[in-house]
């Protein structure tokens, strides 16, 4: 028995009790062998993409008609581009880790990509769930969009064999799709990222170090082939405090821009060419007495800022094809102890440092007052708001900081279309649009309240349901809190704990009325842009991504 398989088997179990309800009612998975299965699949897109739970649960397509893929996210745009990532699982009871992942599983996966994205292609045998995800990236490709593919092939044994390699290569996908094997050890891997990270840094040359009041600082140069030993060791580990999600060589100009410096003549000038490295740790220390090429200790190590970059040196440096001067580049490493009791310090030089490359923010406004002060008042209305990420069970009376900050866009600031699409920016650019001072506990409640009616539709519609429930969720939900606002006769201003009861009833007693209301509000104006036409699904998706209704609503 493989041990890190043994520990997935065993947190499979308690992820099925978990989502057994939710497997029941939205994909109709009752047994307990399908059920595993599924649990692993949700493992799988909650480890790697990082997402809440409900997020993730919402990206399994596991089911008849799923086209072999069991699981997609779509990212939002970036730079012209959008990264769609697909995961088909195979997992077995078997623990020995020993079996490939299949060949037909590749061939599966090459067929689903060549078919999803062809806009051209008809779907006539996809279901609901997964018809939705390909329609939405189908109509990012028609609006000029380039989909970059993740193809994750996920199981608890050995990645796929020669043959199954063969397909791939044969498939001419090129670079707009990598291939990604996923597998127990790499799962226990990011979920053990918590622990300690103990090791030594062979630095190179001359390096500066200074104490400065309660902290030390080194700034030095290191060599890429350290960097990738490093990564090598400790992995998913060193990035706790940074971002898991590896963006990927493809689709991702900077990180294609390092691996071209690093597989070139040029590699030398590397050290000029690249931002460098920032780490933090608890304690660091080194013989004093050298005057160069200093291996210094370190207790707690993280990479706060250059995450991609460690990555891609790591990923660059596996190629057997790298040039053989690969010795002679370096980068740049500034390293800081910080003391233990002052995360706040932590939190701001991550924030600081990290502007690179797009980065969820959550975390790093977790701390922020306006977070604390939602949490305090929300708590005192008999709910409670997560400001902070936790492995612990959502309740229905928890509400996590991502879905609060959705909520409130789409419902009070009347901003749906940004609230479903630019989600990256909801803890950056548009933080303080959706987090005013003036907005209390009471009105974020109100908003996930309509929201999540809005959203469980979305996610279970009933058969008499137009297909733009499965797209709008968001400008239903800002229809909705207008029709509250109008039975309340106040403005969202006036919303506070005094008149919270009376709202939390109104929207019990009249949820079906809104929604419907609603329904027929989002069709009205559908029908008052594209007249009596008939509107495909993807021009649906996209007539909701780009907001044009709201000036019609």
């Amino acid at each position: 028995m493989n041990i890190q398989a043994s520990i997935i088997d065993q947190r499979l179990g308690a992820i099925a009790n978990q989502i057994r309800d939710k497997s029941a009612e939205e994909l109709r998975i009752t047994d307990n062998g399908r059920l595993k299965s599924l649990a692993f699949v949700y493992l799988c897109v909650q480890t790697l993409l990082e997402l809440e739970e409900d997020e993730a649960f919402d990206c399994l397509t596991e089911g008849g008609g799923d086209f072999g893929v069991d699981a997609i996210h779509i990212s939002e745009e970036y730079d012209g581009e959008f990264t769609v990532s697909l995961f088909q699982a195979k997992y077995k009871n078997n623990l020995a880790g020993t079996s490939n992942f299949p060949e037909q599983g590749i061939e599966s996966l090459i067929r689903a990509i060549q078919y999803l994205f062809n806009p051209a292609a008809k779907l006539d045998y996809l279901n609901q769930r997964l018809l939705a995800k390909v329609e939405e990236a189908r109509s990012l490709i028609r609006d000029g969009y380039i989909p970059q593919v993740r193809a994750l092939a996920c199981n608890n044994g050995l990645t796929w064999n020669p043959s199954a390699q063969e397909a791939i290569e044969r498939s001419g996908f090129g670079e707009q799709v990598t291939w990604e094997h996923v597998n127990h050890e790499r799962l226990v891997n990011i979920l053990q990222a918590s622990k300690p990270v103990k090791d030594s840094l062979q630095l190179s040359g001359k390096a500066i170090v200074e104490d400065m009041e309660f902290s030390r600082v080194l700034v030095g140069r290191i060599a890429v082939t350290e960097i990738a030993t490093l990564i090598e060791r400790h992995g998913e580990r060193l990035l706790e405090r940074n971002i898991r999600r590896y963006l990927g060589l493809q689709g991702n100009r900077v990180n294609e821009s390092i691996k071209q410096t690093l597989n070139s003549f040029d590699n030398g000038n590397f050290y000029f060419y690249n931002n460098g490295i920032t780490l933090t740790c608890d304690n660091f220390s080194y013989n004093a007495l050298q005057d160069s090429d200093y291996q210094v200790r370190v207790e707690n190590l993280q990479i706060i800022n250059g995450g991609q970059t460690c990555m891609t040196i790591f990923k660059t440096l596996q190629d057997p094809k790298l040039l053989p001067n690969i010795n002679q580049a370096y980068v740049l490493v500034r390293l800081y102890q910080l003391p233990r009791d002052n995360q706040d310090l932590v939190q701001q030089i991550t924030y600081a440092t990290n502007s690179q490359n797009p980065v969820d923010l959550k975390d790093l406004r977790a701390n922020d007052e306006r977070q604390k002060q939602l949490e305090l008042d929300i708590q005192q209305l008999g709910f409670k708001y997560r400001r902070k990420r936790s492995d612990n069970s959502t309740r229905a009376t928890d509400i996590t900081s991502g879905v609060a900050a959705e909520a409130v866009l789409s419902v009070w600031r009347k901003r749906p279309h940004q609230a479903k699409f630019f989600s990256r920016e909801h803890f950056g650019k548009l933080y303080d649009v959706i987090f005013t001072n003036d907005l209390n506990g009471s009105q974020v409640i109100l908003a996930v309240l309509l929201y999540r009616i809005a959203e469980n539709r979305r996610k279970r519609p009933e058969s008499n349901d137009p297909a733009l429930v499965r797209y709008g969720s968001c400008f239903l939900a800002m229809q909705m809190g207008r029709r509250l606002l109008g039975d309340m006769g106040v403005e969202i201003q006036d919303i506070s704990h005094r008149n919270f009861q009376t709202a939390q009833e109104l929207i019990e007693q009249h949820r079906d009325r809104y929604f419907n209301d609603a329904v027929a509000d989002v069709q009205r104006a559908l029908q008052s842009l594209y007249g009596e036409q008939d509107i495909s699904l993807q021009q649906l998706s996209a007539t909701f991504r780009r907001g044009d209704l709201i000036s019609r609503l």
